[in-house]
């Protein structure tokens, strides 16, 4: 029993020298379409963890829901469409300064959608997503990642197919809290 208890101890030191190591952040879009008359929204939290000043691993887990209403006669007919997805990266950042530190997420994604009354539709991507980190104080940071390059097929976001885009849909902009 001592043996377990110092065990114990001892993992959650070694736990706690590291946790200066570990970040938490992700992003929230609200999005109305007036003129389709659609409405959408997504949470996308990201969590990691920092090897060392050049390399960290992590993953996004997403949550997106879009709402469609359209007039068919006298009926107001509503659809909808929830998707999952979670994207395990691994991080290099190949430029840092005081304030500033470039980054490319290099990983894998999967998702399933599911429309209301039809069957889940399940994709992946992979490719890299370069990236962008402006440190607002020692625990905060602005992250932005625009773009990508790899390929895609039925992933929830995006278009199907092997490319690079740099277009607004592959924008993402979120805070990092590093604890």
């Amino acid at each position: 029993m001592k043996k377990v208890l110092m065990l114990v101890v001892v993992l959650m030191a070694a736990l706690s020298s590291y946790a200066q190591e570990m970040y938490l952040g992700g992003g929230i879009s609200l999005w109305r379409d007036c003129d389709a008359d659609i409405n959408s929204f997504s949470i996308s939290p990201d969590f990691g963890y920092n090897l060392n000043e050049r390399w960290a691993i992590g993953a996004e887990l997403a949550y997106a829901h879009e709402g469609t209403y359209y007039d068919e006669g006298k009926d107001r007919i509503s659809s909808h469409v929830n998707s999952f997805a979670i994207a395990p990266y691994a991080r290099y950042s190949f430029y840092e300064n005081k304030i500033v530190r470039l980054f490319i997420d290099m990983g894998l994604g999967f998702s399933t959608s599911k429309a209301e009354h039809r069957d889940a539709v399940n994709g992946f991507e992979i490719g890299l997503k370069p990236g962008l980190a402006i440190k607002l104080n020692d625990s905060f940071s602005f992250i932005t990642k625009v773009g990508f390059a790899g390929y895609r097929d039925d992933y929830f976001r995006g278009s199907d197919g092997f490319g690079v885009t740099l277009d607004g849909e592959n924008i993402s902009i979120g805070i990092d809290y590093e604890f």
